[in-house]
């Protein structure tokens, strides 16, 4: 399976939007963690935006980015979002309500507890009627949420956005599910190369499963984000694109891995 690269964003601890984080990606520069709130959803009315949590705002942030840098600003393409929390703030929220006082749910926060909730504002906020899917697959989300995209580009021959996120759980669900850090990628892929494209994938699913840390980014800094985040799985990846090389690495999902290889396109721009 291939697709190509067209867009790319992320935000994390220390990793604040493709321009300020590529250089650190790329080696060049000192990972220093920090931990930065997104920026609100301007694409939404200043009611729902009040309504949205770190999570949504995590994946908003860059989808909009990713689409940016693609050049489809003005227009939403097909989406696969993968998270493998959802928005587990506010579903710990809704635990407590229920578990104490009257037992009385927020509408809001009803609403925005379902997994697809990140992938329900984006499409409301593009006007866009094109499909849309939500992934969750426990620690191997990133790589089912990337067999799905790169699979659904060489199917359908249209430009996708992939967009992963995870953001950190409430007690006592944290004790459960540990998940350090609000992170978030997203990723423009493309069937052809229309001359503008970052880099190249292939994918190719391999039964057996991937040796014990292998696909993880060879900083450590970056390392110990990827192991502490679903959604940071997506480092490597993001780390080649930043290098602008060639690389070569396994993506766990379930009892397999993905097989994925990145070649640089010429011309590509960052």
């Amino acid at each position: 399976m291939r697709a190509y690269v067209l867009g790319v964003s992320v935000w994390g601890p220390g990793l604040e939007g493709w321009k300020a984080s590529r250089p650190v990606l790329a080696g060049l520069a000192d990972y220093l963690p920090s931990d930065t709130l997104p920026p609100a959803p301007v694409m939404l009315s200043a009611t729902e935006r009040r309504r949205t949590s770190l999570a949504v705002r995590l994946a908003l942030t860059v989808a909009q980015a990713a689409t940016d840098m693609a050049g489809l600003a003005s227009d939403a393409p097909r989406s696969v979002f993968g998270t493998s929390n959802g928005d587990g703030a506010v579903v710990g929220a809704i635990l407590e309500s229920l578990a104490g006082g009257d037992g009385q749910v927020s509408p809001t926060q009803f609403h925005n507890s379902v997994h697809n909730a990140a992938s329900g504002y984006w499409t409301i906020a593009k006007g866009s009627r094109q499909p849309a899917t939500c992934l969750g697959c426990d620690d191997v989300t990133m790589g089912a949420a990337l067999l799905k995209a790169v699979a659904e580009v060489g199917v359908e021959r249209v430009p996708l956005l992939l967009c992963v996120y995870d953001a950190p759980m409430p007690p006592p669900l944290a004790a459960k599910r540990p998940t350090e850090g609000g992170f978030a990628a997203g990723f423009v892929l493309a069937p052809d190369n229309d001359g503008r494209a970052l880099a190249r994938l292939e994918a190719r699913y391999v039964a057996d499963p991937a040796p014990d840390g292998a696909g993880e980014p060879d900083a450590p800094g970056l390392r110990e984000l990827c192991r502490a985040n679903p959604a940071a799985r997506s480092l490597r990846l993001l780390q080649a694109l930043a290098r602008g090389e060639a690389d070569r690495f396994p993506v766990a999902l379930l009892d397999g891995h993905l097989e994925v290889e990145v070649e640089p396109c010429s011309g590509a721009r960052g």
